[in-house]
């Protein structure tokens, strides 16, 4: 495969509801798709950073800059076997695991084109449907938090993950856990705990919760293998996860008896790849995270959610409930059980809405061999 040209794109998109974490709150999202084009076909990647550094260091300005400064000239012009060699290319480039992954699944469904099969096949996947949780952000009030999840409840979604911040959590939990006696509930506090705050987290322990998410430091292992030690509930790490490596160090470390794996932040498919398979030799389940991504990278959620590891629901959810309008088609849609079905078609599956995307687009540029 010859990389012959590369457009990079921002798109201006909002959301349906403003999106509130431990850390921040998302109401339009600047995404950044990258098409690739090799021997006539195009391939679609999306760089699924946030608008500033408060889930990890990557921005959408700081991966515009590397992608348009160093991975472009990296990559266009260059051939490469498969999609892996893309990552090996991209090596001399520290960190920006975001835009590097962008990049490289685009090269991704360029080749599972190639080769006339699914994105999910090409990857290894074994499933013709992957499970769905949701992801709730936090709520002015828990009579809202309610009237939400009842709504996602009713959609079939298999699993609840509520975000939680010091001041709004074991309460609302509490109360949630009250009403919903059954359901399975997992909390995800995106780094907002410290280790001296040991006894509030002990306090989840009651509530039988699926898992914690990431309670302490973005970029910590060694604190959470402490934390892990004291708790029944769970610890699931995201944040801190960015390759095998990591991966392997938190389980031996026994920081987490859950992994959390998103495409940017570990970077690419290859890699998500590698972190699934050292989980699974240990014996970890695994789950993918969102971003709140558009149809591009939701379909590539997808295809990496069919691998076989992935055991639990993930945060891979209906293009409805953040977009009035995808730029996919046909958009991505939960069934009555909490089930998304695998598409069976070449590449992604999905067609992209130029126009629709043409639409949005703010800014762009391209590079031709």
């Amino acid at each position: 495969m010859r990389i012959e040209r590369i457009t990079l794109r921002e798109l201006k998109m909002r959301l349906k509801a403003p999106f509130e974490t431990s850390s921040e709150v998302t109401w339009d999202r600047r995404v950044l798709l990258v098409e690739v084009g090799v021997d006539g076909l195009h391939g679609w990647g999306e760089i699924t950073a946030a608008e500033d550094p408060y889930y990890n260091a990557e921005t959408t300005d700081t991966a515009w800059h590397i992608t348009k400064d160093f991975i472009v000239p990296f990559i266009i012009g260059r051939t490469v076997d498969r999609a892996t060699d893309i990552g090996t290319l991209l090596d001399p480039i520290r960190g920006h695991e975001m835009a590097k992954a962008g990049l490289e699944n685009a090269v991704w469904d360029i080749e599972a084109q190639q080769k006339g099969i699914p994105l999910a096949k090409l990857l290894g996947g074994t499933r013709q449907e992957i499970s769905c949780g949701v992801s709730i952000g936090i709520q002015p009030s828990i009579s809202t938090l309610v009237a939400k999840i009842d709504c996602e409840l009713r959609a079939g979604y298999q699993r609840i993950k509520l975000k939680i911040k010091p001041g709004k959590d074991i309460e609302v939990v509490a109360e949630v856990r009250r009403q919903y006696p059954d359901i399975t509930l997992m909390v995800d506090a995106n780094s907002a705990y410290r280790l001296d705050q040991l006894e509030l987290l002990r306090a989840f322990d009651q509530y039988g919760l699926l898992m914690i998410e990431q309670p302490l430091a973005w970029d910590d292992i060694y604190q959470h293998s402490l934390l892990q030690a004291q708790l029944r509930t769970p610890v699931c790490l995201d944040e801190c996860i960015h390759n095998p490596s990591h991966a392997e160090a938190a389980i031996r470390l026994g920081a987490c008896r859950i992994i959390n794996i998103k495409l940017g932040r570990v970077g690419g498919h290859t890699r998500a790849k590698q972190v699934h398979d050292v989980s699974m030799r240990h014996s970890i389940p695994v789950w993918c995270g969102g971003m709140l991504e558009s149809g591009v990278g939701r379909v590539h959620n997808i295809a990496m959610s069919t691998l076989p590891g992935f055991v639990l629901p993930g945060d891979v959810s209906a293009s409805q409930r953040y977009w009035d309008e995808d730029i996919i088609e046909p958009e991505v849609e939960v069934g009555v059980a909490g089930t998304i079905r695998v598409p069976m078609t070449p590449g992604l599956g999905y067609g992209i809405r130029r126009k629709r995307v043409e639409s949005l687009t703010v800014r762009q540029e391209h590079w031709r061999a």
